[in-house]
């Protein structure tokens, strides 16, 4: 929890550290323009492609866990901050292919959106199968406080990548068994931590509230991101009850607000104890007896016990125990070699060495390891569909100044300006461009003028969403050739599911969802546009008063949800208004 480092330069800190895998690993290769690590030697035709990523800062994970019998990739963002979707998506472009991809991400909100518009956008583009594997692992937030958004991912994210590699190595192993496999650990799995004090990210100002060093407080259940806790123990607890508190959180099944896995019933049980970068090796090797003791004394055997720095929070001076309920083959998978120098050091043949030429792969421009095969067949009235997109957009824009004040009201008044400036994009790219009349190749654009003009979550969430749909037409076009209203619900209702993959948010939780949903249901059961708007209109009114589940109408005062409806839901109403108009 050091002020001082030897380098503030952040942003060169994170590509060196990268970069410093391929001179340890002769068989890795580093993307500079993706901040992406990844295995040289991978069919992607044949074998599954395994990837992680998160921001950077919680080093070895994820890129230093890239090599044989562990991860065929790693995309890292800056110090605690998602990588992009075009970082995301061009990884699996170079690496990707036809036995399908599989991203597991820790559960954190920026890297879900991200991650999710990436895997829509591959779909669409590619028509390859990817899928998304989350963890969240925490149990020192509960369900009460964590609410809709759920736990967050922790040290357990390195097992699931560990078993995923392993098993990736079997013959004939499928993508659906991967899959599976990667959720049911993931749902397995209990961490809690505890640090002495929060972490200074190299080149940032000391924020407010640094920890003090010659504090005598210990934060239990505090963040990889500094996040806090749940409780804050002062003094200081000794070393035997911090691991007694710590394990009651991990263990007991009388705590209905953390009681997430049982594991009386366990056929094996596997124990990480995991470095936060601050700790000592002397240190944590005292720790890692003392909770192993404290098990054995629950009459709770240990299959296997790992310690060691896997996932960090910088150089933070903490520690977390994660417990991974398994079986046999789970376990033969944890003892499985890797050459990932995160997980242990590996050693190659003189010949691997001499064959190596270059670390660092050149400049990616533009995806070439897939094949970009869109056209849909699915045509567009492009007149008809200029006017219509056209009246959405102007409409949005109308009610700009009507959304931003119920956004001064209830959010950070900036959702009316968003919607805006994507609404004045896509108006130049109608003007401007001459509109594919292929669906799907026009849906992508728009997804893309999206992502690069609308910011925040909003963006992303719009993103998403084109996406899906854009998904969805790739889908319905190798059964259907005409492109109605009826094809159009089935699209709108398969995107819709994809997003409500990337949040947890829906109808009844004060969100663009209260519009979204509702006009989807009515427009996919056949009942017409007017009917669905009108839906959606009714979903928008319902908004006023309701209690907020997310965002930061979450922290306003209850007495402004009366005053004004969802300022995200208003602008899908506009959107949704204004198609209906341009009919």
């Amino acid at each position: 929890m050091s002020t001082r480092h030897f380098t503030h330069d952040a942003e060169n800190l994170v590509l060196d550290s990268l970069e410093s895998l391929t001179l340890t690993n002769p068989t890795l290769r580093f993307d500079k323009i993706n901040k992406a690590i990844f295995l040289a030697d991978h069919n992607p035709a044949v074998d599954v492609t395994l990837i992680a990523g998160g921001g950077a800062g919680h080093e070895p994970a994820h890129s230093g866990y890239v090599g044989e019998g562990l991860l065929i990739a790693a995309i890292s963002g800056s110090i605690f901050a998602s990588p992009n979707v075009s970082q995301i998506v061009n990884t699996i472009a170079r690496v990707g292919g036809k036995a399908g991809t599989i991203l597991v991400i820790m559960n954190y909100t920026g890297d879900i959106f991200h991650f999710h518009l990436a895997a829509e956008k591959a779909r669409a583009n590619y028509g390859v199968k990817v899928e998304i594997i989350v963890v969240g692992d925490d149990v020192s937030v509960g369900r009460e406080k964590s609410g809709k958004v759920g736990r967050r991912g922790l040290a357990g994210t390195v097992l699931v990548n560990k078993i995923l590699g392993a098993m990736n190595k079997k013959p004939a192993v499928s993508f659906e068994e991967l899959t599976s496999m990667g959720r049911l650990v993931a749902s397995n799995l209990v961490t809690v931590g505890a640090s002495l004090g929060h972490v200074h990210i190299p080149g940032r100002e000391i924020a407010n509230g640094f920890s003090d060093p010659k504090s005598e407080q210990l934060e239990l259940g505090m963040g990889i991101h500094n996040e806090s806790g749940s409780r804050i123990l002062s003094p200081q607890p000794d070393l035997h009850s911090l691991i007694e508190m710590m394990l009651d959180q991990l263990l007991s099944m009388n705590d209905p607000d953390r009681a997430f896995v049982d594991m009386q019933d366990a056929e094996e049980i596997v124990l990480l104890v995991n470095n936060l970068g601050g700790v000592s090796v002397l240190e944590l090797g005292a720790i890692t007896k003392g909770v192993v003791v404290a098990l054995k004394l629950r009459n709770i055997t240990i299959s296997r016990v790992l310690s060691g720095t896997f996932m960090t929070s910088l150089d933070g001076p903490g520690f977390s125990i994660t417990l991974l309920k398994a079986t046999s083959e789970i376990v033969e998978y944890i003892d499985a070699p890797t050459s990932a120098v995160g997980w242990c050091g590996p050693s190659f043949a003189p010949s691997v060495w001499e064959n190596q030429s270059s670390r660092q792969v050149s400049v990616l421009n533009e995806p070439k390891a897939l094949e970009v095969t869109i056209e849909s067949g699915f045509k567009l009235d492009v007149s008809a569909f200029k006017s219509k997109v056209s009246q959405a957009c102007k409409n949005v824009i109308a009610a700009e100044p009507r959304i931003t004040h119920s956004d001064t009201i209830v959010g950070d008044g900036d959702c009316g300006t968003t919607l805006a400036r994507g609404a004045e994009a896509v108006l130049a790219f109608l003007d401007s461009k001459d509109v594919n009349p292929d669906a799907l190749i026009t849906l992508l654009h728009l997804a893309n003028i999206i992502e690069d003009n609308m910011d925040g979550t909003s963006g992303a969430i719009y993103s998403i969403f084109f996406a899906g749909l854009a998904s969805s037409l790739r889908i319905l076009s190798s059964s259907l050739h005409t492109l109605h209203s009826e094809t159009w619900g089935h699209a709108a209702k398969a995107a819709l599911s994809q997003l409500q993959l990337a949040t947890p948010a829906r109808k009844g939780d004060r969100t663009l969802m209260d519009a979204l949903e509702p006009f989807i249901e009515s427009f996919a059961s056949g009942e017409g546009l007017e009917k669905a708007v009108a839906k959606a209109k009714s979903g928008v009114e319902a908004t006023k008063g309701m209690k907020a589940a997310f965002g930061r109408a979450v922290y306003v005062e209850e007495t402004a949800w009366a005053i004004v409806p969802d300022p995200g839901a208003e602008g899908v109403l506009c959107l949704l208004e204004g198609l209906a108009q341009g009919l």
